[in-house]
């Protein structure tokens, strides 16, 4: 998976308390995606990979991460950003109800509370330039 990725699955374990899923690469790289989407405006230093250079914004962006994948997790998600979308899903002959799209959060993505709020305590978000 190209990018970058905030966090890793050993983290992942450490944050939830439950050992990491075996696809948790897939999970974190598409949770990396999130953060980075909510993070559109905002302005750190970075190294040659693009990587946060200070140790604190590399930590808030690892905690973010791991808490957007805990947040799939609990609702269901498996990282595609399609569950929750509707309140009920019938295929023959199909029939669809109560559609849910509803994401509140910087760059229009379905950012964790968590996530978001680790983002915010590192003056992340919204977007500060420093």
């Amino acid at each position: 998976m190209a990018g970058r990725v905030y966090a890793t699955p050993e983290q992942l374990t450490a944050w939830t308390g439950k050992p990491a899923p075996g696809d948790a690469d897939r999970l974190l790289a598409r949770a990396s995606e999130d953060v980075d989407d909510a993070l559109v405006s905002a302005v750190y230093r970075t190294d040659a990979l693009g990587m946060p250079s200070d140790p604190a914004v590399l930590q808030a962006l690892a905690d973010a991460t791991c808490a957007q994948v805990e947040y799939q997790q609990a609702t269901g998600d498996d990282g595609t950003g399609a569950a929750g979308r509707w309140a009920s899903v019938s295929l023959g002959p199909v029939s669809l109800g109560d559609r849910r799209d509803n994401p509140t959060a910087a760059g229009d993505v379905d950012l964790a509370p968590r996530a978001y709020r680790a983002l915010r305590r590192a003056g992340l978000l919204p977007g500060v330039i420093w």
